[in-house]
């Protein structure tokens, strides 16, 4: 497969159902050669639909990292075709990978990667300067990210003013604030306590339920069952695709 794609060629919308949001078609991504070869994903086929609030699982080393890197355009898959709201991103330059990630894709990590010398207003703000939105509108939208998360009365706070929760919302705030076609979090939960990780779980299915498209990789069963479906990877493949946490429980028992 060519190294590069046109931009009139990658921008053409390949038929599909309207509502498959990401598409993932026979996707592999090799490591090294030879002897040394690794198959992180192993003829990866994925599809997740719009408004979809779903889960990816597996043990260490499953390729559902590498799956999530590759969703969220921060990966290129060696072989393979990934749909994005229809369009084709897989082989893209790594200015439209840039563009794809600040408009059509929000990020939540497990560190929270905010700027301490910012506020929480200013930190929201940033993916929109970026986007070049005006900045009364930049502080519109921020100011109202930060009032969907539960924020609305620390917008000028700074990050060491906020505990570990309220730094979370104002990640998942500008995660939110440039609009994405999918919400994607990576352990988004992995460094907040329980009482914390229901807070920001309740978050995402508020967020779910408005029409955001949610994707998240999880290593612990009790925040998967608290999405809708479940994809368990193993052995860098899609070992199954629809679990609902019912199916989880027996799986992990």
């Amino acid at each position: 497969m060519p190294n590069t794609i046109s931009i009139t060629d990658s921008l053409v919308p390949n038929p599909a159902p309207k509502s498959a949001i990401i598409r993932l078609e026979n996707i592999f991504k090799i490591y090294g050669s030879g002897e040394t070869e690794v198959k992180a994903l192993n003829d990866v086929n994925l599809v997740i639909n719009e408004g979809e609030y779903c889960s990816i699982m597996g043990p260490s080393g499953s390729g559902k990292s590498t799956a999530m890197n590759i969703i969220g355009c921060l990966d290129r898959p060696t072989t393979g075709h990934y749909y994005l709201d229809n369009v084709d991103v897989a082989q893209m330059q790594d200015a439209q990978l840039a563009s794809i990630r600040n408009t059509k894709l929000g990020f939540v990590f497990q560190q929270f990667h905010l700027l301490a010398q910012l506020t929480a207003l200013e930190n929201v703000m940033l993916p929109m300067v970026y986007a070049g939105v005006n900045p009364t509108e930049r502080r519109d939208r921020a100011a109202e990210a930060l009032t969907k998360v539960g924020l609305a009365n620390r917008i000028n706070n700074k990050p060491t003013q906020l505990s570990g929760g309220q730094q979370q919302r104002v990640a998942i705030a500008r995660a939110i604030v440039n609009r994405p076609v999918v919400l994607l979090a990576d352990e988004p939960t992995g460094a907040l306590d329980s009482r914390t990780t229901q807070e920001v779980l309740d978050i995402f299915t508020e967020l779910n339920s408005s029409g955001i498209t949610v994707v998240m990789v999880t290593h612990e069963p009790e925040v998967a069952r608290q999405t809708h479906r479940i994809v368990w990877f193993r052995d860098g493949q899609v070992v199954h695709s629809h679990l609902t946490p019912e199916d989880l429980t027996h799986l992990t028992t």
